[in-house]
């Protein structure tokens, strides 16, 4: 048993997938957010109209807790990861030719489709459930006026859940590790940019048709049930579970 472990433990794919896949959702989550915080705190004239809450005050004390968050979330998820390995090495991702750059689009396409669908089950669940919501989901909704930086406060086991969702678009098409990493890079973009308090219109996220970009889900941060989803409000609204009243806030 101890001879296989460190067969599989020295195999480069564990380098390519799970170590470097996890190093470039720290950093790149850090790289988007970081910014994004700064430019919460520092409020310029500039960017007053694309905020999208009202609400400014007692949100500098978020930021050394969120920075708290980060780092004991990503180590929580780096053990985990490194643990999974054994499991995670059975799947097809590799490390061999890259495919051709409309498979690679087509691919992240319908990760961010898979990704959506089945965050917004998850979410859900983590608010309906009374024991969830009070147990591990309240720690996330500690913020109601988010910046970048808390996009991953939360609680670990919520961390850990919504790494997993990511992973399964990639783990279910084989994927290259570099359409892994550009999936990756996108996914920690939404999830700085959902929460950093401004919606601009230049924002690539709304190069997607039908995104809503950040306000959908700042929304659900101020309103607390409804806006489940995190890229488009179509499964909330398929499903009856938009916010009360944010039809409204989008036409205005």
């Amino acid at each position: 048993m101890w001879a296989w472990l460190r067969e599989i433990y020295s195999e480069p794919l564990f380098w390519l997938f799970p170590v470097a896949g996890w190093a470039i959702g720290v950093v790149s989550f850090l790289a988007f957010a970081l910014p994004l915080t700064w430019l919460a705190w520092k409020q310029p004239a500039w960017a007053e109209p694309y905020r999208i809450q009202a609400r400014k005050t007692g949100r500098r004390s978020v930021v050394g807790p969120a920075l708290w968050h980060i780092v004991r979330n990503n180590a929580v998820l780096g053990v985990v990861t490194v643990a999974a390995w054994p499991l995670l090495r059975l799947s097809n991702v590799h490390a061999g030719p890259l495919p051709a750059w409309w498979v690679i689009v087509l691919q992240l396409l319908f990760f961010v489709l898979l990704d959506d669908f089945l965050f917004y089950w998850m979410h859900r669940g983590l608010h309906e459930s009374k024991w969830l919501f009070k147990n591990i989901h309240a720690t996330h909704h500690r913020i109601m006026t988010p910046w970048a930086v808390t996009g991953h406060y939360m609680h670990p086991v919520e961390y850990v859940l919504t790494g997993t969702v990511m992973l399964i678009g990639p783990l279910l098409v084989g994927a290259h590790v570099v359409t892994l990493y550009l999936w990756v890079v996108l996914r920690q973009w939404e999830a700085a940019e959902g929460h950093a308090g401004y919606d601009f219109p230049w924002s690539p996220t709304h190069l997607m048709p039908f995104s809503d970009g950040a306000t959908h889900h700042d929304y659900h941060h101020a309103k607390v049930k409804g806006n489940y989803a995190g890229f488009f409000p179509w499964t909330d609204a398929a499903f009856g579970t938009l916010c009360e009243g944010y039809a409204e806030h989008r036409t205005r």
